[in-house]
């Protein structure tokens, strides 16, 4: 693993930012695996700026996305879907057709799997994925469980995951509670991972991904296999990190 440690939030978002860019520069027909939630937020945004400054192009960029709600269509302002237009889609050069995230409205749970799995493999795999960190150590939404996951499958969300959520919507009972997530097979599969981890509030489980032992119930900690990981942390994410 490589760790980039910064100063705050803001340097930790234009570092993963610049880490991105370059993977565009040199491959610009590579697919992105794109996470969503409040951490990429920031690194988003330094490439909407880069890209209206003319020194990006996304016009051969493919996009998979790790995960969607179940039972949420792309039009729901809490979709996975809506984030990513709302927060990247929209305001760069990507072909919208060339951007793939899980079907919420897929009420097969099998036949979504299968079929999100199957469009990842006909774009020839993930270059680079980028990933956040959840506060009980999941990836997309691959939480604790007894066994790493392979594919794309659907998820039962954890109450903790639950808590974390509702905020973004107007009651805790409008929170989805199931979700289809890539597997941590597929994630492991990507060519580079990029993980983006901000605040002190992920200190100790950052820690455990890095330095505790491998194991489903840190799901992020498999992540020590991975043969090339950068993990872009603030010095408050990496506080408890030796």
């Amino acid at each position: 693993m490589k760790i980039y440690k910064t100063k705050n939030y803001e340097e930790m978002s234009k570092k993963a930012a610049h880490i991105i860019a370059s993977q565009v520069i040199l491959n610009p027909d590579c697919v992105l695996g794109l996470a969503t939630g409040s951490t990429p937020v920031g690194t988003y945004k330094n490439l909407i700026e880069w890209y209206k400054n003319g020194d990006l192009d996304f016009s051969q960029i493919t996009s998979c996305n790790l995960d969607e709600y179940r039972g949420l269509s792309g039009d729901h302002d809490q979709s996975y879907r809506y984030f990513m237009n709302h927060n990247l889609f929209d305001h760069v050069n990507i072909r919208k057709e060339c951007t793939y995230v899980p079907d919420g409205l897929e009420e097969d749970g099998d036949k979504a799997a299968s079929d999100y799995d199957k469009i990842i493999a006909d774009q020839g795999g993930i270059d680079l994925q980028l990933l956040g960190l959840g506060h009980n150590g999941h990836i997309g939404f691959n939480e604790p469980a007894d066994e790493f996951p392979k594919g794309t499958h659907v998820v039962d969300l954890t109450e903790s995951t639950i808590q974390a959520n509702k905020r973004f919507f107007e009651s805790e009972a409008d929170v989805p509670r199931q979700a289809y997530t890539m597997g941590i097979g597929t994630i492991m599969s990507a060519k580079k991972i990029l993980v983006v981890v901000s605040g002190e509030d992920k200190a100790e489980i950052l820690n455990k991904v890095i330095n505790g032992p491998i194991t489903p119930q840190v799901p992020a900690s498999i992540l020590q296999l991975h043969p090339d990981v950068t993990i872009v942390a603030d010095e408050a994410a990496l506080s408890k990190t030796k």
